[in-house]
């Protein structure tokens, strides 16, 4: 029995008054959420060496295009985490040789973060495993199922981003 399935049930006979059907339905995602990072992705990252942060950094500045070069400011804003985080994963992958700091080419004051051809080659090797990976944890849906879906977890996601 999955833990919000449990939780619901004790709660159903603890508190018969009290819908619990939101606490399984939020219980549920994050236990999904878990056992994909736990179960599923965290072998991946081992495998290449890597910490699930330090893969976001490498995949954030693969997905933005040649020549692969964010600012600090613009990385961390598009991974959604403090500047600080960005900081602490910028240094290991600069140590691994996987991503440097160069001057900007167009305001020599500040600062890009750029992919190694290291760090370009194993991210991409990286992102062809991790994406046949999600794809497989999904298989068992139709189509249909994986439109709507993504459509429920935009719409969720939307209402608790304006909260």
């Amino acid at each position: 029995m999955a833990r919000a399935d449990l939780a619901f049930s004790q709660w159903k006979k603890e508190r018969p008054d009290l819908d619990a059907f939101p606490m399984m339905l939020f219980g549920r995602l994050l236990e999904a959420a878990e056992l994909l990072d736990k179960t599923h992705l965290s072998p991946l990252y081992k495998k290449y060496n890597l910490q699930r942060g330090e893969f976001d950094v490498l995949a954030t500045l693969r997905r933005s295009g040649e020549p692969y070069a964010l600012s600090p400011t613009a990385l961390y804003r598009m991974m959604m985490i403090s500047s600080g985080g960005v900081t602490n994963r910028v240094d290991r992958l600069e140590k691994a040789g996987l991503v440097r700091r160069r001057r900007s080419p167009t305001d020599r004051r500040s600062v890009q973060v750029e992919l190694t051809a290291e760090g370009l080659t194993r991210v991409d090797a990286m992102l062809t495993e991790h994406v046949e990976r999600q794809r497989e944890l999904i298989a068992h849906l139709s189509s249909e199922q994986k439109v709507e879906l993504d459509s429920l977890l935009a719409s969720l996601i939307r209402v608790l981003s304006n909260d």
